[in-house]
């Protein structure tokens, strides 16, 4: 599954489940550019390595996810845009008579408002390419729900609304746009949270992993970020070509409960 020639834009990169993407997507030839809020040297020494170790272009472009104008300045400033992977994301819990406005909003406006003002900017380039892939990075909670993640369930389910609109919207064009919904990953700030838990439940590294922080993916294993990425890969290929407005849950057997 070669995407050699195309070019991946993928928001929130820099680290996690975005960054695995990025480097899925590279490996199978895609160039990348890389996304987040921030804009330091670490951040374009990111893009510099994976272009070094893959051979492929990469770059990097801040734009703060949170502001529509700049969500659309990144697709503008990268030009190319085949490959639209709207990964970006935050997370607040509270009870909703307790949620605070400008968490709501901020949570609203980075994981569902992002992918609108990305796909609204990308759409009208792929169609002058006569080929692109829109993936929206969305949750076992954009199909299911959990207490006290009101603004995130929200949003993730209005990701997987807005993939079909996108799918129907583009359906006679060789443009496709799908959904990965994942359960739990095994990223950086998730393993950072690990020693936190198994202080707060008194309990060993595997029990946590198991019957914490796993509890509802029957699994008990995590998914990964180079299955999310390889699932990308595949999304992005001609193997996937009448796959549209659908959704893939990487959630080790959670939505089926």
């Amino acid at each position: 599954m070669t995407l050699s020639g195309k070019t991946a834009v993928i928001t929130g990169s820099n680290s996690g489940i975005g960054l695995g993407v990025a480097i899925e997507l590279a490996k199978a030839g895609a160039d990348i550019v890389l996304n987040s809020f921030t804009d330091r040297p670490e951040d374009h020494a990111i893009a510099t390595d994976i272009a070094a170790q893959y051979g492929v272009k990469a770059r990097y472009i801040a734009a703060d996810m949170s502001k529509g104008a700049e969500c659309r300045s990144l697709i503008e400033q990268a030009g190319v845009c085949d490959i639209l992977v709207n990964n970006a994301g935050i997370q607040h819990v509270a009870a909703i008579d307790e949620f605070p406005s400008d968490k709501w909003d901020a949570v609203i406006a980075i994981n569902m408002s992002s992918a609108f003002h990305t796909t609204a900017a990308a759409l009208p380039i792929m169609r002058a390419a006569g080929w692109g892939r829109v993936i929206n990075i969305a949750s076992a909670h954009g199909l299911t729900a959990s207490p006290y993640k009101s603004a995130y369930v929200a949003a993730k389910h209005g990701v997987v609304g807005l993939t079909k609109v996108t799918a129907l919207e583009t359906a006679e064009e060789n443009i496709t746009a799908n959904a990965i919904c994942p359960g739990y990953v095994l990223t950086p700030l998730v393993e950072a949270q690990i020693p936190n838990t198994m202080e707060k439940y008194g309990m060993d590294r595997e029990t946590v992993i198991r019957e914490v922080l796993l509890e509802r993916q029957p699994s008990k294993a995590f998914a990964t970020v180079e299955q999310l990425g390889g699932t990308c890969v595949f999304l992005a290929s001609d193997a996937a070509a009448q796959m549209t407005g659908t959704t893939l849950s990487i959630d080790g057997g959670w939505t089926a409960l």
